[in-house]
């Protein structure tokens, strides 16, 4: 029985391994997910094991919520990868940067404006919001954007 054990445990570990360096190295979409599911199954493996090993049923519990889970994972992410997809035509990571609200400038833009130099920016002028029962002085307050 221990051999037994030792080969799941060992089994549950490599899947789980196997799934973090996909995950961490891989740059498609999809490839990114199933090594996310690929380290949710050997979690699951594990945690059967170890139910087995003390002759009680907690690890199968916990395996039915992390495959609830799971599913729940791959329907979001099938979602955000067609929408990718349609956008861009591509399933690349660095595309996802580009599924932003439109006239927001892109990161890159930002990470080489911060190389080039830094410029201390204006103070922020924050919006005041107007008592209750009064009108709002629209004409101050237009006066004050366009300067």
């Amino acid at each position: 029985m221990t051999g037994d054990v030792e080969r799941y445990l060992m089994v549950g570990a490599i899947l789980f391994v196997l799934g973090a360096i996909g995950f961490l190295t891989r740059r498609n979409l999809i490839l990114m997910v199933l090594s996310a599911e690929l380290m949710l199954h050997g979690v699951s493996l594990s945690l059967v094991t170890f139910g087995r090993v003390h002759n009680n049923f907690q690890g199968q519990a916990f395996t039915i919520f992390i495959l609830t889970v799971a599913a729940c994972e791959a329907g979001l992410a099938l979602a955000l990868v067609l929408a990718l997809y349609q956008k861009s035509k591509t399933l690349d990571i660095d595309f996802w940067s580009d599924l932003r609200e439109p006239g927001l400038p892109s990161h890159r833009v930002a990470e080489q404006a911060e190389e080039l130099a830094f410029v201390e920016p204006p103070p922020a002028e924050y919006p005041h919001l107007t008592p209750a029962g009064r009108e709002p002085k629209a004409k101050q307050l237009a006066a004050s954007k366009r300067s």
